[in-house]
């Protein structure tokens, strides 16, 4: 009787087989479905704020009006700072990085505007400036509008495999957030930069910090 092979023969094989017609893995499958979720996401915010907000009056004259890409240069930078950083916290022991300067120095540039729009201004204007047609609603609005995309993407990163589960969340949100932001400009008056950088970081913390606290219990696998 043939003795059986060693161990390390037996092992060998076992690898052997498991390896046989093993197709390789999709380098883009991450980026792909936090992809799909970020445009189901943002199709869901804009389809929220067509339907029960409407467009502006003026949209059409506020498109050569530089003020107002700046508006949009804001929410769409932190958008783009947020998906770099949950294309990487999405793999497992993958840190964030540097990604969250692409979230922070937009922030910092609104406030420090802000604040010299805001000083600079005659005392008579600054709570006009501040405070607008719709601080009371403008918070509130942003993390409705965000609710289609936040859920998209903890669904899309509970299929990945993230181990920092609260970062995860957070930045699930802040980009839900951002994207949220987007399309609720087509609808918001207010041009106001003091007014941005108070309510419309606020109305963008509010789902990042949700994210931060739903991630540990929806995330975890």
């Amino acid at each position: 009787m043939q003795p059986p092979p060693p161990p390390a023969m037996r092992t060998d094989l076992l690898v052997s087989m498991l390896a046989t017609d093993v197709a390789p893995a999709d380098r883009h499958a991450v980026a792909r479905r936090i992809g799909v979720a970020w445009l189901a996401g943002a199709g869901g915010a804009l389809l929220l704020v067509l339907s029960l907000y409407g467009p502006r009056h003026d949209l059409h004259a506020m498109l050569s009006t530089p003020l107002f890409w700046f508006k949009l240069a804001f929410p769409a930078l932190v958008a783009l700072g947020a998906a770099v950083g949950i294309a990487r916290i999405a793999r497992p022991g993958v840190r964030i990085g540097h990604a969250w300067i692409g979230v922070a120095l937009p922030v910092a540039v609104l406030w420090i505007a802000g604040v010299l729009v805001w000083s600079l201004a005659p005392p008579a204007w600054r709570d006009a400036l501040l405070f607008g047609q719709t601080w009371r609603s403008c918070p509130f609005s942003i993390p409705f509008l965000s609710m289609p995309g936040f859920i998209a993407l903890l669904h899309a990163l509970r299929a990945l495999a993230p181990t920092r589960l609260r970062q995860a969340g957070a930045l699930a949100g802040l980009l839900a957030g951002a994207t949220a932001t987007l399309a609720y400009c087509i609808h918001c008056p207010e041009m106001g930069v003091p007014f941005w950088a108070v309510w419309y970081v606020l109305g963008i913390a509010a789902p990042t910090a949700l994210g931060a606290l739903a991630g540990p219990a929806w995330l975890r696998w």
